[in-house]
């Protein structure tokens, strides 16, 4: 007697869902370029990795700060403008003038910008408002 092959589901990975989000989500139409390299930052590039730029003005992130965290990516958090506001446990933010120009330099419309960077070039960019209810869509 043989048994059916076992099917194991297809599950996409966190970034994957991650992607698909943002790219559903309110932050799409994002000014940044593509394939520029950042300006200058503190940090040293770690292959692929996720810039967050945010601001006290965001509101309650904690959905997306929870569903960027579930990527498994190295996150870079930027709080730029003079209002600091906090980021999750575990992540300092960047503040200060530099941090602005940073953003500045980027040509960042709205907050939060969420980049997708390999190697310190932008992959991909979202920014604008971001609904609680789509993190549902990274389950």
């Amino acid at each position: 007697m043989t048994r059916p092959p076992r099917r194991f589901p297809v599950r996409p990975a966190p970034l994957t869902l991650l992607l698909l989000a943002l790219g559903a989500s309110g932050l799409s139409g994002a000014r940044v370029r593509l394939g520029e390299a950042l300006p200058p930052h503190p940090w040293h590039d770690s292959g692929r990795e996720l810039v967050v730029l945010y601001s006290h003005d965001c509101g309650d992130i904690g959905p997306l700060w929870g569903a960027l965290e579930s990527a498994g990516l190295p996150i870079r958090a930027v709080n730029p403008e003079e209002t600091p506001a906090p980021a999750p446990a575990g992540l300092t933010p960047w503040r200060g003038d530099d941090a602005t120009q940073f953003s500045r330099e980027l040509k960042v419309s709205a907050y939060p910008a969420v980049l997708l960077v390999q190697d310190g070039r932008v992959l991909n960019a979202w920014e604008g408002d971001f609904v609680a209810g789509d993190t549902q869509r990274f389950k």
